[in-house]
């Protein structure tokens, strides 16, 4: 690795309906010309927020190769800027619906993708009704030289994901979502929480609020952006934020407490094998 910062781009904005192409790839050339290197979508940000409602409709999921999946990789292409984007995906064998993030290289090629694990199911995010959570981890994948990993929305509230990133080498931990407003308050200190203990810069990227058709959800609240230090460096609605992550800052964080603490793998996983598992929300 040779790189010492990444320049991110959060687009606090969903891209969807006529001319969705086109303002993704002016926005995304808009903050490439701002310095950007990677831009991050929020949650499921190339479609309308379908968990608004409990029935799944068959236009809501796409193949690897639909033309959300295109529209996505033709703009960081056309743009020359990586992007963290995301589909309701068909996958294959199964036919299963998964929420797929995936991370798009500057010349439009897929480089690495993640399914959402932990699914809620209640008003205005219903979405086991529309897809099965992922069976894998995510592990961090090489962005321009430094290492990215990513989760989902709710991944974030079990710190175990960001702590294992961290443990894996991510310096910079990517959670598009998309939450209410009202619930912001419990959402930022496990945020900060999660930056500090995985040593990472946190980057997450809200949908933005009033969008047509999410009535029930009330989505709102800040995309944001938290330096290992636990700092808040970014904390904003605006629709596009951007952050120096330096390799530097990560570095520092893991010689200081509580970064040089041992990680003692092999003891949480045999501990985690006693814990009973909780599969589905509500018992549903």
């Amino acid at each position: 690795m040779s790189a010492t910062s990444l320049t991110v781009a959060l687009l606090t904005e969903s891209f969807f309906g006529d001319g969705a192409g086109e303002r993704l790839t002016e926005r995304l050339r808009s903050a490439r010309g701002q310095g950007a290197e990677l831009a991050v979508l929020p949650e499921l940000g190339a479609q309308a927020w379908v968990c608004a409602s409990k029935q799944s409709r068959e236009q809501d999921a796409e193949r690897e190769d639909g033309p959300r999946v295109a529209m996505q990789r033709n703009a960081a292409r056309d743009a020359g800027v990586a992007l963290i984007g995301a589909s309701i995906t068909i996958d294959q064998p199964t036919g299963e619906r998964r929420n797929r993030a995936f991370f798009v290289d500057s010349m439009g090629d897929v480089r690495a993708t993640y399914d959402k694990v932990h699914l809620p199911e209640e008003t205005g995010y219903w979405e086991t009704s529309h897809y099965e959570p992922g069976d894998r981890m995510a592990r961090p994948v090489e962005c321009l030289g430094m290492r990215v990993g990513m989760q989902i929305c709710s991944d974030a509230n079990r710190p175990m994901g960001s702590h294992l990133l961290g443990a894996m080498g991510a310096e910079i931990i990517v959670i598009p979502r998309a939450t209410e407003g009202a619930s912001w308050d419990r959402w930022r200190p496990v945020m900060i929480a999660n930056a500090l203990t995985s040593c990472a810069y946190v980057i997450s990227v809200n949908r933005p609020g009033g969008e047509a058709g999410a009535e029930d959800a009330a989505i709102g609240g800040p995309s944001v952006a938290i330096s290992p230090r636990g700092e808040m460096l970014v904390e904003s609605d605006e629709p596009i934020s951007l952050i120096t992550c330096e390799r530097s800052v990560v570095d520092e964080a893991r010689t200081r407490y509580p970064g040089y603490l041992a990680i003692k793998s092999s003891l949480y996983a045999e501990a985690w094998q006693e814990a009973p598992p909780r599969e589905r929300p509500h018992g549903g």
